[in-house]
């Protein structure tokens, strides 16, 4: 029997080098969309975490100075702000490297209705507005507890306050402090 002479091949065909540029192009897509939502979603964390903080802060406030919160006007908060949470060459900032403001809010009475608004306006956090417009800005609520991302009236309690921000991401933080 005669050896036939076989020449192997070597290498791989046009179809085997396509599927794998068409496997890692998509490998490539899908990073490329999920990571902008990851960053939104740490730099949320993170602004979770600092309304944690300034609801730490408040608190102390509060025990300091029998269970009062600062005055409704927004030098008030703003002395809040610099007395308690800029302590220690701190920086009480947003993600994104702007310092967070407190743009509104009010006090709630019993018709879950605002009385009296704060700051420089009663305008709520997502109420038809982009988040370009409501970015850095904390709403804070006398009289009120978080019912989900809502402030609702809590009692005639000045002691009982509610904290919203609005979220990059979507949704609104609502805590109690």
């Amino acid at each position: 029997m005669a050896k036939k002479d076989i020449k192997a091949k070597k290498g791989f065909t046009i179809i085997e080098v396509v599927l794998v540029l068409a496997i890692a192009g998509l490998i490539f897509l899908m990073v490329f969309v999920a990571l902008p939502a990851l960053q939104r979603s740490q730099r949320d964390t993170q602004r979770r975490e600092d309304m944690a903080r300034f609801m730490t802060q408040l608190e102390n406030y509060k025990s300091n100075n029998s269970g009062k919160i600062p005055n409704l006007n927004q030098g008030a908060w703003d002395t809040f702000k610099n007395d308690y949470l800029l302590t220690d060459d701190d920086d009480f900032i947003d993600p994104d490297g702007t310092r967070y403001t407190f743009g509104g809010g009010c006090e709630l009475s019993s018709s879950s209705t605002c009385s009296s608004t704060r700051f420089s306006s009663p305008v709520e956090p997502g109420a038809g507005m982009s988040w370009e417009q409501n970015k850095h800005k904390i709403y804070v609520y006398t009289k009120a507890r978080c019912d989900g991302e809502k402030a609702v009236y809590a009692g005639d309690s000045p002691y009982l306050v509610a904290i919203r921000f609005k979220l990059e991401g979507g949704g609104i933080y609502c805590g109690n402090v």
